[in-house]
């Protein structure tokens, strides 16, 4: 029965795998581990469903980031992608492999920084793949969808890696602080100004090898489309 309460998780990574609706499989998970869980405690399926409506009510800031979804979405149909794309077609020499690795140095320092500069919503979708694509269009003109698929995948990476290898460097950031009481419970003496300082070296890694992954693939564009100027 133990093991049955994470069939949740399985439903999860199916659901994942699947492209299932995002919301809605965690919300089935969720209530699968409920109505498992009332097998084996005291609980019953109405405590659960009050379970999760408190954790709902509880947590509703994080939802806040909805609201910046319909600005985006309002802006994208106003032309907002649109004008990105065109801002970068008229820069000359720029690729996107270049641009993709600006890009990752500006949003991995502003996250050392604790600085709220980024996001797959506000930024990747609406800005940097509008200009990744609009910089690809530029020089080889049309491309195929794995091409398409593969420019979608960098710009959305660099956020990954910008966010992910950057945050730790500030010393109040709550991952950052969530280490340090973590790794003190255990047991281990260490401060999160110990931490930002061992994160530093990981940053400039993350920007170095994300730039040469990018970069490679500005490579194999020359290599699979040529070098003539298409876009023009």
């Amino acid at each position: 029965m133990e093991l049955l309460k994470l069939s949740g998780i399985a439903l999860v990574v199916l659901g994942f795998i699947l492209k299932w609706d995002t919301i809605g499989t965690v919300v089935a998970a969720g209530l699968l581990t409920g109505f498992i869980t009332t097998f084996s405690s005291d609980l019953t399926f109405v405590s659960i469903l009050e379970i999760l409506g408190k954790s709902f009510v509880n947590q509703r800031t994080s939802t806040l980031f909805a609201i910046s979804v319909g600005v985006i979405g309002i802006s994208e149909r106003y032309g907002l992608k649109d004008k990105a794309r065109d801002l970068i077609m008229k820069l000359k020499n720029i690729t996107v492999g270049k641009f993709i690795s600006l890009w990752l140095a500006i949003r991995t320092f502003s996250a050392a920084f604790s600085l709220r500069l980024g996001g797959h919503v506000q930024f990747i979708r609406p800005l940097i793949l509008p200009m990744a694509e609009g910089a690809v269009f530029a020089k080889y003109g049309h491309v195929d969808e794995k091409t398409t698929d593969k420019v979608k995948g960098l710009a959305a990476a660099s956020e990954n890696y910008g966010n992910f290898f950057g945050q730790n460097c500030f010393m109040g950031g709550s991952g950052t602080l969530l280490i340090a009481s973590t790794m003190v419970e255990q047991g281990f003496n260490i401060t999160a100004l110990e931490i930002s300082a061992a994160s530093w070296p990981v940053l400039f890694a993350a920007i170095i090898l994300g730039t040469v992954t990018f970069l490679l693939f500005d490579l194999k564009l020359k290599s699979k489309y040529g070098i003539s100027n298409k876009g023009e």
